[in-house]
């Protein structure tokens, strides 16, 4: 049997992708899978917590004008059942139809050309590793004797408990933590540093926060958890913090503390690809060894479906095509789905400071200021535009109902290298959330102005002048 011209093991967001883009081609494509395609987007994570999240706040909105009890089961089969239509264009007899191979099993390398699956092997001209990452589990001790949640199996539950201690304050702890609050749960987040969401704007952070405790949500935050047993309710957590130790109770315990690439079962080391926590790559995404590629969770850097989008094509192009194309991570965007949604596009204001000094801007908007904000009561919102002294977009932070939405638009600023003061020359429908973006823009296009040689000129002459002007 002649080799496949591309296998890629693994079927998740970064699996998919790439196979397709080869595909594409009229390339002849192996798709190895040990569980089923969708990956954690499908099955543990985009889809099911977005879907949870909506449910939550149809509940949230309705508890405004009544108090009722939730049937969280019905809630969650719903939820089950967005992943299950999702997955309808992903299952394997629609990989088939676009003309791929489809194989269940664990994939092991026996060469650098060929792989061993339930017992048979299979060769290929070129390999793409898209295995994924699994929950990060912290080496707590009882953490092994009691039945604990993570993301993978969070959405499979019967019910949801009544009370929930969720372990990590990142952006599936935030996320959950709320959906399960508005459903609800008791929750208690733990976290170990001094603010939820460590690597996003502390300001941004800290009003995630704020809004999930006046829903009701719990946080100790510089806190460890050092300990976990069970009980007849459920779960006691024995934490430290300030060099006091204490405990609470709860029926469930979430694990949240980020993910682990998944490199084990693959031979890797046998070939002699090499490993760092992850699968490590070049810029072209091609491993230590020629004609092997990593793409999305188990390459990283970054975990995030729409990063392992853009990885599998590049890794796939790569991987079939002559000219090898490097990634480019200067212009990263993400969002976190809470009520209201954060979203980020590029820097910090420190990391632009350190990156560029004191020559930046920084702009703020408050949502008081906008006319759609003021049609629904309670709407808040807040932007944060950090750009370089000339204009140019370096950082934008966004807090606000559908940000994951609005930071699109500065994403297309920022990647096409244009001047965010160009913005308040597109016509914008009115009232709409976006036209905050064109109102800063505004801000942007006067600061350019008195930027400019020729006006500093002649406001310092001006300046200059006015004591003479006064006299005569």
């Amino acid at each position: 049997m002649k080799p496949y011209d591309l296998i890629v093991i693994g079927s998740g967001a970064a699996g998919l992708t790439a196979a397709f883009t080869a595909l594409g081609f009229g390339k002849k494509v192996l798709i190895v899978e040990k569980d089923r395609p969708g990956g954690e987007c499908t099955w543990s994570g985009c889809v099911p917590s977005k879907a949870l999240i909506n449910e939550a706040k149809a509940v949230h909105t309705a508890r405004k004008f009544a108090d009722f009890e939730v049937d969280t089961s019905a809630f969650l089969t719903r939820v089950r059942a967005v992943s299950e239509r999702i997955y309808q264009h992903e299952t394997p007899e629609v990989l088939e139809k676009a003309g791929a191979e489809y194989l269940k099993g664990q994939a092991r390398f026996v060469t650098s050309k060929a792989i061993e699956v339930n017992g048979k092997r299979y060769e290929g001209k070129r390999f793409i590793l898209a295995t994924g990452s699994s929950p990060l589990l912290p080496p707590i001790p009882g953490l092994d004797q009691v039945d604990y949640l993570t993301n993978e199996n969070v959405f499979e539950q019967v019910s949801l408990p009544g009370s929930l201690i969720v372990l990590g304050g990142g952006v599936i702890s935030m996320e959950l933590a709320q959906a399960m609050n508005r459903l609800g749960v008791q929750v208690t987040v733990i976290e170990m540093l001094p603010e939820v969401l460590g690597r996003e704007e502390p300001e941004f952070a800290k009003l995630v926060r704020q809004k999930l405790e006046a829903e009701g949500v719990r946080f100790q935050l510089g806190t460890k958890a050092i300990g976990v047993e069970k009980t007849e309710a459920g779960i006691r957590l024995s934490t430290e913090a300030n060099n006091q130790q204490g405990s609470l109770e709860a029926e469930r315990l979430l694990v949240a503390l980020g993910r682990s690439s998944n490199i084990k079962g693959l031979g890797l080391e046998d070939i002699g690809v090499k490993t760092d926590k992850g699968v490590v790559v070049d810029q072209h995404l091609q491993t230590s060894i020629k004609g092997i590629y990593a793409c999305g969770d188990v390459a990283g850097p970054y975990l995030l479906s729409h990063m392992a989008n853009y990885q599998g094509k590049i890794a796939a192009m790569n991987a079939i095509l002559p000219i090898n194309r490097s990634v480019n991570y200067d212009h990263t965007a993400w969002a976190t789905f809470t009520d209201p949604e954060f979203a980020r596009a590029g820097m910090t204001e420190a990391e632009a400071r350190a990156a560029h000094g004191d020559s930046i801007r920084v702009y703020h908007y408050d949502f008081a200021k906008l006319d759609r904000a003021q049609t629904k009561a309670g709407d808040t919102g807040l932007i944060k535009l950090i750009t370089s002294n000339r204009g140019k977009v370096l950082g934008a932070h966004i807090l606000a109902e559908r940000a994951g939405e609005l930071i699109a638009e500065v994403q297309v600023m920022k990647t096409l290298g244009l001047n965010f003061a160009k913005l308040q020359k597109v016509i914008h429908p009115y009232p709409t959330y976006a036209d905050a973006l064109r109102q800063l823009s505004q801000q942007v296009l006067l600061d350019n102005i008195f930027q400019h040689p020729l006006v500093k000129l002649f406001r310092k002459t001006s300046t200059k002048s006015e004591p003479e002007a006064e006299k005569t």
